[in-house]
């Protein structure tokens, strides 16, 4: 089944340090798929202490906002173009990202988790330390810090829900513990009225599979939770990857909107055949 775009709201640039491409190359790929609506949401500054080599430096913020300014001008007749963040959720730097988002009018902001304690669990270079914990364990973990990001009100949508799975470690099915903090955190962003996200990364990354799992999928939609959706692109050529695998499974479990955002202001697009 192939779907009419719907916004692509997960993207970034090479001020991250680990992606290639323009604002401009983007908005072109983002043209070219037949997409009207995108956003641009690269790895937020946080305290130089956290994550540093992984994300704009504060100092980059300004040039960063200038960029996608100038490349919304640029193609407005034919693309509506965000300015969004995505930003971690890791206590203790709250007031950081706080006063962070309150610097600028952004479009939609996005709270994503990365790092449990000091192991930022989804980084190649430290997959060694998954021996050291035990799966259950570290998923609950995962889920209790992303049930906290969704209670700051900081966010507006939550970035790829599992992210926790990227290289294939895998919590027993039936793990009640596991279960238990995957409704706990879906209450949370239900109760916090945020939109959790649907991303096509999964399908590019060892998991092999769409973030967030179908089972978490499902029960979201039974709770009326909105989606998003998000490629997280990291190079203009991902700019809508899997769109459409994404769109099928919302629609297999009875969704059939999803999140537009304008200065952090929700409306929904209906999902449409072509």
């Amino acid at each position: 089944m192939t779907y009419r775009p719907v916004p692509d709201y997960h993207m970034h640039t090479p001020r991250c340090n680990h992606a290639i491409g323009d604002v401009a190359d983007y908005t072109a790929a983002a043209i070219k798929a037949g997409l009207k609506e995108i956003g641009m949401s690269d790895h937020s500054p946080m305290p130089d202490d956290y994550d540093k080599p992984w994300r704009m430096d504060r100092t980059e913020l300004a040039g960063y906002l200038d960029e996608v300014e100038q490349a919304r001008d640029a193609v407005k007749n034919n693309l509506a173009l965000r300015v969004g963040l995505e930003a971690d959720f890791h206590p203790g730097t709250e007031a950081y990202v706080k006063e962070m988002i309150a610097s600028y009018d952004w479009d939609y902001v996005i709270g994503s988790v990365h790092y449990i304690g000091d192991w930022g669990f989804d980084n190649p270079d430290t997959i060694d330390v998954w021996d050291s914990w035990n799966i259950e364990d570290a998923y609950c973990a995962y889920f209790k810090l992303v049930e906290q990001s969704a209670q700051t009100g900081l966010f507006d949508i939550i970035g790829h829900p599992d992210l926790i799975k990227k290289f294939g470690h895998r919590p027993p099915a039936d793990s009640a513990r596991v279960n238990e903090a995957i409704e706990s955190m879906l209450q949370a962003v239900k109760q916090a009225d945020v939109v959790l996200e649907i991303s096509s990364a999964g399908l590019r990354k060892p998991v092999a599979e769409i973030y967030p799992h179908r089972n978490i999928v499902k029960r979201a939609a039974e709770l009326g939770i909105p989606f998003s959706y998000g490629s997280d692109a990291h190079s203009p050529a991902e700019v809508g990857h899997g769109m459409d695998d994404c769109l099928s499974m919302l629609k297999s479990f009875g969704v059939h909107e999803v999140a537009s955002f304008e200065k952090r202001v929700r409306s929904m697009v209906v999902i449409e055949h072509v």
